[in-house]
């Protein structure tokens, strides 16, 4: 279990929240926590490929290359 403490100001916006749609409380901070904990991993995920590409760690092709790997031609 987790406990937070918000600003009023949120504390406020969230109930009024909750109260227009018939949701809880709970349910909009479990899906902001989820929302944002995927934004930060997605961050740190393309920051780490993008120090692994410039360490040498991970090839590379060009755009030429890769839609070369495609069939487009009707």
């Amino acid at each position: 279990m987790l406990a937070i403490r918000l600003p009023e100001s949120v504390e406020q916006r969230l109930e009024d929240l909750a109260a227009l749609t018939g949701r809880t409380k709970t349910y909009y901070v479990r899906e902001a926590i989820v929302d944002k904990i995927q934004d930060l991993e997605d961050i740190y995920l393309a920051e780490k490929e993008i120090e692994d590409i410039r360490a040498g760690k991970v090839a590379t092709v060009s755009s030429e290359e890769m839609w070369g790997n495609f069939d487009l031609e009707d």
